[in-house]
């Protein structure tokens, strides 16, 4: 083990991801494509609409902008790979290519917890404190709150990435999952990795812990706050205002909290994968749907742009 190399850029892994009939690949190439394009499409549809409707420029569409562009980096970074695997069978990924998609994806899924939290913050100024939200959420505020949460993300994402990129992997290098995520690479070092570990629960337990218990009790004085409402429509216009977020939060942490709480099987790996691929792929694509079909404004800003482009094009 002593005289085991490090890996080198020219090296490769082998993503082993799902094994299945050529009718079942052709099915799931099909699949995987209407989806990621679903995602794509939706998700920049958003970003291009808050950006061009000033209306829609507030904190809540601010941080909404902030997860679509989160949610296209992640589709992106791990989609495409796996159609490319999927239609040409070729399961190779060179080392740099597999360390540069796990730091995307690190850095996707950390900024959606922060962002996620941070309209949980929105959403309970605008329910508890209406009448000083928009002194409370002021631009600079919401600005430096993605800002922070864009910071913190690449700094951890670049940390674990280069914690990893240093390991020795002699025995093995067929990553039992559809991209290359960390918990899977790891495990197949050759190197003492406790040290990896501790840190990777200390900054799971720092960010992911931590954000979603922030969430939960801001959405616990959103409803003490929607319960003191006397008329029924007040309390129905007040709770409609967080459905969306709602939707999203309990999308995208259901399926990581049953995964990494579930006891490990060799024979659940293909369950595993499964359930990566709601919140890798599936929440990205319902995101832009929940926020759009539930959302009266984002409706108008989508027709006010189709409406300009159709002026200029005749």
């Amino acid at each position: 083990m002593n005289n085991c190399p490090n890996i080198s850029s020219e090296d490769e892994f082998y993503i082993l991801a799902f094994s299945m009939s050529k009718m079942g690949q052709l099915g799931l190439f099909l699949g995987l494509l209407i989806i990621y394009l679903i995602a794509f499409l939706g998700n920049v549809t958003i970003i291009f609409t808050v950006g061009l409707v000033p209306q829609l420029h507030t904190a809540m569409y601010f941080f909404l902008c902030n997860l679509a562009v989160l949610d296209v980096t992640s589709t992106s970074s791990t989609i495409p790979e796996l159609l490319s695997i999927t239609l040409t069978q070729n399961h190779r990924i060179s080392f740099s290519c597999c360390m540069t998609q796990m730091f995307f994806f690190i850095l996707s899924a950390n900024g959606e917890i922060f962002t996620l939290t941070s309209m949980a913050y929105d959403r309970y100024v605008a329910v508890c404190n209406p009448l000083q939200y928009y002194t409370i959420m002021r631009k600079n505020v919401y600005t430096v709150m993605v800002d922070s949460s864009w910071m913190a993300s690449g700094v951890n994402s670049l940390m674990l990435t280069i914690l990893t990129s240093v390991l020795k992997f002699c025995t093995s290098r067929d990553i039992n999952n559809f991209f290359c995520d960390l918990n899977s690479v790891i495990t197949l070092s050759s190197s003492d990795i406790s040290s990896q570990k501790v840190f990777m629960v200390s900054e799971a337990i720092l960010i992911s812990l931590v954000q979603f218990l922030l969430t939960i009790v801001s959405y616990i004085f959103i409803v003490s706050a929607i319960l003191k409402i006397r008329s029924s429509a007040g309390r129905m216009k007040a709770f409609s205002s967080c459905t969306s977020h709602l939707i999203t939060v309990i999308l995208f942490y259901g399926p990581i909290m049953f995964l990494y709480m579930k006891p490990e099987s060799e024979d659940s790996k293909e369950q595993d994968m499964l359930l990566s691929m709601l919140y890798t792929v599936a929440v990205p694509m319902i995101n832009p749907l929940v926020y759009s079909l539930r959302n009266k404004e984002v409706w108008e800003g989508i027709v006010t742009i189709i409406g300009k482009l159709k002026v200029k094009s005749t």
